[in-house]
């Protein structure tokens, strides 16, 4: 029972460290007002980074041995853990799927950043589809809150390009 109380207190810090990276996760992001729609694509590549490398560090053998160990002494302390862990899967499959859906829409980022005014409005008509299609299959990204992210970045990037575009010209 002194190893059970040992490792349980090593998966509470396990568990809290995890907690914080999830409630970090979910606060409101800063950033700068006039921030392009790349922005969105490296924040959940970033994200699905740290996910992907949390969750190689929760199937790890060691990892597995203590909880392994644990369930054999029906340890309270894996109820916690078990939400944690499903909460970390369900985590890096939304960073997962949203980087997969935002990828659709890098082929449009340098002609919104580097085009004239008038060859951004060529891409308009389809960069609009593509969004709708993410809006309309993507299971996590559909959400107001991701498409207005997206849209306001979206605008900022195309603000920027008329403006250099106005003072080069």
């Amino acid at each position: 029972s002194e190893v059970t109380g040992k490792l349980e207190e090593v998966v509470m810090i396990w568990t809290k460290q995890i907690r914080q990276v999830l409630v970090e996760s979910e606060q409101i992001r800063r950033e700068a007002d006039d921030v392009g729609p790349s922005a969105e694509l490296e924040h959940w590549k970033s994200r699905m980074s740290s996910f992907n490398s949390l969750l190689d560090e929760i199937k790890s053998s060691r990892v597995k041995k203590i909880i392994s160990i644990l369930q054999a002494a029906r340890s309270k302390t894996l109820k916690q853990w078990k939400e944690l862990d499903g909460s970390i899967t369900i985590a890096a499959n939304e960073a997962k799927d949203n980087v997969r859906y935002l990828y659709t829409l890098d082929k449009f980022f340098g002609p919104l950043a580097n085009a004239s005014p008038v060859t951004v409005m060529e891409h308009i008509p389809s960069l609009m589809n593509t969004v709708r299609m993410i809006y309309c299959t993507s299971p996590y990204y559909n959400t107001s809150e991701h498409m207005t992210s997206l849209f306001l970045k979206i605008t900022n990037q195309m603000i920027h390009t008329c403006k250099t575009y106005l003072c080069e010209g």
